[in-house]
């Protein structure tokens, strides 16, 4: 099996992260968990989400953690922007790209955005074509790929046309989000093997939840196909707020770990990821997912 030389990893943690999570964590914490993640190699933070603070109140501080991080050269600080208004103040924090999102299924994208798919488009499109003008990159995640909570499978083909119309917009990348954490290797290879038909390898990321423990197996069919850009969160935080039963993204540190074994290049310093997520394990008051972090934590000092 011939392995990609090096992958990219996204730190979703400080948005995708905490969004769910029910104990607050201050903006002060926030600031200094960034600054930390900031200096483990990461090049890429997605740090937090412009959304109205009545549907997201865990990152109802968006602006202040925004303005409050040190800023490292070599890292990208990106955020959630759901809209025109959300592009506004993510503007002003100075942002450095804007990622935008919408579902392949219908009744989630209602659930999460109280939109349908089209006019959801037609408000994305406004925001990316201000963000490029600003001089802002702008990603996009299309999330329930695999499976939906209320639809159950999801039309191939929705994802597809959905993914050509944000390219056409001018998003450079695109996250395929197995939302609920449905996905399994044979699935993601069916629909990775269809998704390259039409789009570069490069223009695509993947984005698992390990609801079902497929996360780290799901990348691995992923790599088999060249896809080399993953999205993670530190010590396995997450959840969708609209998606009952959703649990954490796949773990930066176990995914660390595989990646690491099969000699693929991160860039990551393994105790520095594992200081951060010692770090918001404390402060969220419970034990993480990560059995990468569970061993550690086990070891003597």
């Amino acid at each position: 099996m011939k392995w990609p030389q090096s992958v990219s990893i996204k730190e979703v943690g400080p948005r995708d992260g905490l969004q769910n999570e029910k104990k607050c964590i201050s903006t002060e914490d926030k600031i200094q968990w960034i600054n930390q993640l900031s200096h483990t190699g990461l090049s890429y933070i997605e740090i937090t989400s412009f959304v109205h603070p009545k549907w997201i109140p865990a990152l109802a501080d968006a602006y202040s953690v925004a303005k409050g991080i040190k800023r490292v050269e070599g890292v990208t600080y990106a955020a959630l922007v759901p809209n025109q208004k959300g592009l506004e103040k993510a503007l002003d924090a100075n942002i450095d790209e804007v990622s935008i999102f919408l579902s392949a299924s219908e009744t989630h994208n209602r659930k999460n955005i109280n939109k349908s798919i089209n006019e959801t488009l037609a408000v994305l499109s406004d925001v990316v074509q201000e963000s490029l003008t600003s001089g802002k990159s702008v990603r996009g995640y299309i999330s329930t790929v695999f499976g939906c909570p209320y639809e159950g499978r999801v039309s191939l083909q929705k994802t597809m046309s959905i993914c050509e119309e944000l390219f056409e917009m001018g998003v450079y990348e695109v996250s395929l989000g197995d939302t609920i954490g449905v996905a399994t290797p044979k699935q993601v290879q069916e629909v990775t093997n269809e998704m390259l038909k039409r789009f570069h390898s490069d223009k695509l990321a993947m984005h698992f939840h390990d609801t079902r423990g497929t996360a780290l197996a799901n990348v691995t069919a992923s790599l088999c196909l060249g896809i080399t850009r993953f999205d993670s969160s530190i010590g396995g935080l997450g959840g969708c707020p609209y998606a009952p039963g959703a649990s954490g993204n796949v773990a930066t540190d176990d995914l660390l770990y595989m990646l690491e074994g099969m000699e693929i290049v991160t860039g990551l310093s393994k105790d520095k990821i594992h200081n951060a997520a010692l770090f918001i394990q404390e402060r969220i008051g419970r034990s993480l997912a990560s059995h990468s972090l569970q061993v550690y934590q086990a070891k003597p000092s």
